[in-house]
């Protein structure tokens, strides 16, 4: 019985220890915030949370899942309308303001929406939690369905170019054109370069460090140290107020951030099939964009791509990571605008 308690104590000092040096690795791993950028997260929790929403918004059912949107009206005569499709564990508001007054300024309406998981949509009873990229692609179909649109032009950044290849796939005619940024037709291609190893243990780090350890502060701090460690060699300023308000808006008035979708997300990726035999017979102008220094998904993947489909054209942007750079906003939207307007009759 004593050898037995002797035992359970062992483990146990084992079990703290590792838990302990788990915490320590975070700690250490994770990029450090400049002192300018740890003034302004303290400034703008001070300060009245801006409206981050500014469009019509509403629901849409999808495969048992209640899907949130927001349709952004054009600013000049519509032309035409957008649809964007956001990252893994990303919700609607991680797309740069910025970003999204390039189309509306263009004459574009913009739809963006929170995936599944993410944002304000949310499971609905005696739905699986789990779920592949191929169901994740009926929420974009589900949306134009809702709101009568015939036709859109999509783009998808990672995982949303993922799920935007599959719904342009499946539903050529519903979309004029598709943009897929920083993605791939098969992640587990073996001929291909993998993601950097360091990349996933890092921002699992960093969840640990302010996403689970501290309040709404360290998460917002998290959403900078994961935007640094995505940007991986590429260098450049973060523009940091709008981050800190849209992180801000999220934990005051949404949902927060829920980190269990991104195990979900992870998963429905790498249970993928390849997608490369089917993009190999798109009719419809397709776009590459990639990022010449994406530690997460290397831009081989894209040169894979534009060997493979017919109707494409592409823009490879220097200095840029797995994201999207505030000093290539201008680069990549003027490309996307270029390709929307070729398709205009």
């Amino acid at each position: 019985m004593e050898k037995h308690k002797r035992g359970r104590k062992v483990a146990l000092r084992l079990t703290v220890f590792a838990i302990i040096s788990l915490l320590f690795y975070a700690c250490a791993s994770v990029p450090k915030l400049s002192d300018k950028t740890e003034l302004l997260i303290k400034t703008v929790m001070h300060e009245p949370v801006p409206e981050m929403i500014t469009g019509k918004t509403g629901y849409v059912i999808s495969d048992g899942w209640k899907v949130w949107y927001e349709s952004i009206p054009s600013k000049t005569p519509k032309k035409g309308t957008v649809l964007l499709v956001m990252g893994a564990a990303n919700d609607a508001l991680s797309w740069p303001p910025s970003f999204i007054s390039k189309f509306t300024d263009a004459g574009y309406e913009v739809i963006r929406y929170d995936h599944r998981g993410t944002g304000l949509t949310e499971r609905l009873k005696n739905t699986d939690k789990e779920y592949t990229l191929n169901q994740m692609a009926h929420d974009p179909i589900a949306i134009l369905n809702g709101l009568n649109i015939d036709k859109a032009h999509i783009i998808g950044v990672s995982m949303g170019g993922m799920i935007s290849q599959i719904a342009t796939i499946e539903n050529e005619k519903r979309f004029g054109s598709l943009t897929s940024i920083m993605s791939t037709g098969n992640l587990l291609d073996s001929s291909l370069p993998t993601p950097s190893p360091e990349i996933l243990s890092k921002m699992i780090s960093a969840v640990i460090k302010y996403g689970i350890i501290g309040g709404k502060k360290s998460q917002i701090k998290l959403q900078f140290v994961h935007k640094r460690i995505l940007m991986g060699q590429a260098t450049g300023d973060i523009s940091s107020k709008p981050i800190a308000e849209a992180a801000l808006y999220n934990l005051k008035k949404r949902n927060g951030y829920h980190f269990i979708a991104g195990k979900q997300h992870q998963q429905a990726i790498e249970t993928a099939k390849s997608r490369y035999d089917a993009l190999s017979k798109l009719k419809l102008p397709v776009l590459i964009i990639h990022g010449e220094q994406d530690p997460v998904i290397p831009i081989e993947h894209g040169k894979k791509l534009i060997s493979l489909i017919p109707n494409v054209d592409s823009l490879w942007v220097d200095n840029m990571g797995h994201d999207l750079p505030d000093a290539k906003m201008g680069l990549i939207s003027t490309k996307i605008l270029e390709t929307i307007e070729e398709t205009r009759p």
